[in-house]
């Protein structure tokens, strides 16, 4: 909501709407946007998310497109930007997460460390693979204890597109595996055995399917006039809902976190401050 800041600023608006027709405005802050150099626009998942996400997201391209902007979208889960990159996307006729997670939907429901979708309506036999005992694991019919980002190597991909590693500082602990090696074991035990038997055959295979992964910290960019965005569906007009944070309780977003007694307490103090402010 507009209010006093005790500075002087321009309010643009509160809702999706407010983006509509900004491009074709005469505002301070659009000339400031036509100034400006290397200007980047960021799509939150609390956008995309909603009812008018598709019309939300046209408008921003609009606005992008209009002013030579960087296409950027801030993702609520780590490993999101690299599952799209491989292609991990439902295929034709496949069914969305929460498809997935229907009751009589599947025979099977195999969980790898998903632990932010609600599966309990689900009848699936459930195999869940991850760490911390989180909500995945509580409904399991099987557990295949796997390694935290600390006690393994990975390749993550950022927000911008840049590939980054990260090495493992310790062991897992107990009966924990690294998940490539869990994904390798299943497929012998399945009569599929997958080509490779060490981490570094498997990159090879990830490097010649998908090089882009090979590019460690390189940025490629993602100019918005370069992206097709044409399969958004965009019926409709963006409301003027206010745009809203996908995250709730931002100390308790991840399995590791939500196991610590740390930020539970950080989680309760941010609350108490939030109803303090409120009063």
């Amino acid at each position: 909501e507009q209010a006093d800041l005790t500075f002087g600023y321009e309010y643009l608006g509160a809702g999706a709407a407010s983006l509509s027709g900004l491009a074709k405005s005469k505002s301070d802050f659009v000339k400031r946007l036509k100034a400006a150099k290397n200007p980047a626009i960021i799509i939150g998942a609390g956008a995309l998310g909603r009812a008018d996400g598709g019309a939300i997201v046209k408008a921003a391209a609009d606005l992008a497109k209009a002013f030579g902007m960087t296409w950027n979208v801030l993702h609520t889960a780590a490993s999101r930007v690299g599952g799209l990159d491989l292609g991990f996307i439902p295929g034709e006729g496949g069914k969305t997460a929460v498809q997935m997670a229907a009751k009589g939907a599947l025979d099977v429901l195999f969980l790898m460390g998903a632990d932010e979708i609600d599966v309990t309506a689900s009848d699936a036999f459930t195999v869940y693979m991850g760490t911390h005992g989180d909500a995945g694991a509580h409904k399991a019919d099987v557990i295949l204890p796997g390694a935290a980002y600390t006690e393994k190597d990975g390749l993550y991909v950022n927000t911008e597109g840049r590939v980054q590693m990260g090495q493992r500082a310790v062991f897992p602990k107990g009966e924990g595996r690294e998940d490539w090696s869990i994904l390798r074991a299943l497929s012998d035990r399945l009569g599929a055995t997958l080509p490779y038997d060490t981490l570094a055959q498997l990159r090879a295979k990830l490097f010649a399917d998908h090089p882009t992964f090979g590019r460690i910290d390189y940025a490629p960019g993602a100019v918005a006039s370069a992206i097709d965005l044409s399969g958004i569906a965009a019926a409709g007009a963006a409301t003027d809902a206010p745009l809203l944070s996908g995250v709730r309780t931002f100390h308790l977003t991840n399995p590791i976190a939500r196991a610590s007694v740390t930020m539970a307490e950080c989680a309760a103090v941010a609350a108490d401050a939030s109803k303090i402010a409120a009063e």
